[in-house]
């Protein structure tokens, strides 16, 4: 970049820690271009799950996840990140470009971007301790902050939302093209991207249990059950509009979150099945969001004393999602709002 601005070290560490966002079955759709002024986010349209995610809704929350993880890793480094989202309506592919100004960190700032290497998406069972009301109101207050409403899903609430989880799972076992994408995108060991196998535990069968996609080849052992009932919290993020720009936010909102809760040492895992279904969706927005667009379903609560760590998720190499600013994008010069 040029004199002034970040030097190339501060941009590949916070880009380095931005690819260490959460993406729809690990498919990382994303890409970044480097100019000589500003960062750009790309959707990369050729890591969309046309069965898992028919109208690209996951696609932009995963990126808008990605987003929010270079804010808090420029923020980190002494760099405050202002995002102009969609900036070229020419260009729907052009999610965002960053402008930098010189920032002092806060300590806060500091503690989530520490979260990023440590988070998680924990797909096993909770132990029986309960998440404090103060924790929830801190994420709920993350949330806020992407202007995106986080719900705690209570009582009728929750029942409903377990019906949605249970529809849409019963929905994509019998869609065989579903299924055929959902394993090719899984059970993997050493690919750079999907899921691989070491992160995904056999179906629980315990009763009660909401169940979970079912990824191939499980190889993530559970703890040994303890004999109590698993508290595990239902967390909703919704949305006043349902449009690209909303869905973008809902992503930021979910990293906002997910940063907060690896800071209080809580697991998590972002559930998307039960809004990836027309109708099952509905439900959700009916019954549990109040009548906001649901974007993002979280599963949060804390992992069992017993529970081995969790391993890091592969990454595609930085040099892959990290490129300079050519002439295919948009141009980088004085005249743009960012620049």
């Amino acid at each position: 970049m040029d004199r002034g601005l970040p030097d190339d070290f501060t941009v590949k560490t916070a880009a380095a820690m931005a690819v260490r966002a959460p993406s729809v079955h690990n498919s990382q759709p994303w890409r970044w271009a480097v100019g000589d002024r500003s960062l750009h986010l790309y959707a990369d349209p050729s890591r969309h799950l046309a069965q898992t995610d028919p109208d690209g809704r996951d696609l932009l929350i995963s990126c808008g996840a990605a987003l929010h993880h270079a804010r808090v890793g420029f923020a980190a480094l002494g760099w405050r990140a202002e995002a102009h989202r969609l900036p070229n309506p020419a260009e729907p592919n052009h999610l965002a470009a960053i402008e930098l100004h010189r920032h002092e960190p806060s300590p806060d700032e500091i503690a989530l971007a520490a979260a990023i290497p440590r988070r998680r998406t924990d797909r096993r069972r909770h132990s029986s301790w309960s998440v404090p009301r103060g924790h929830l109101e801190t994420l709920s207050a993350a949330a806020a902050e992407e202007g995106v409403v986080l719900r705690t899903a209570e009582d009728a609430e929750r029942y409903y939302l377990a019906v949605a989880i249970q529809k849409a799972s019963r929905q994509h076992l019998n869609d065989p093209a579903y299924r055929t994408e959902l394993a090719a995108w899984s059970g993997r060991h050493a690919a750079p991207n999907g899921v691989p196998s070491r992160s995904t535990p056999p179906p629980d069968e315990t009763p009660g249990t909401l169940p979970s996609r079912l990824f191939a080849d499980p190889e993530l052992a559970e703890a040994p059950a303890s004999g109590e009932d698993a508290e595990t919290v239902l967390l909703v993020l919704s949305t006043a509009s349902d449009d690209r720009m909303s869905r973008l936010r809902a992503g930021e909102a979910t990293s906002a979150v997910l940063l907060a809760a690896t800071s209080f040492g809580l697991a998590s895992c972002p559930l998307t099945e039960p809004l990836e279904i027309r109708d099952v969706r509905r439900i959700v927005e009916e019954k549990v969001s109040g009548g906001t667009f649901p974007q993002m379903v979280l599963r949060i609560g804390w992992a069992p004393v017993n529970a081995d760590p969790l391993p890091a998720t592969p990454r595609r190499d930085l040099d892959d999602v990290l490129t300079p600013l050519d002439a295919t994008d948009l141009p980088d010069r004085a005249g743009y709002p960012w620049c």
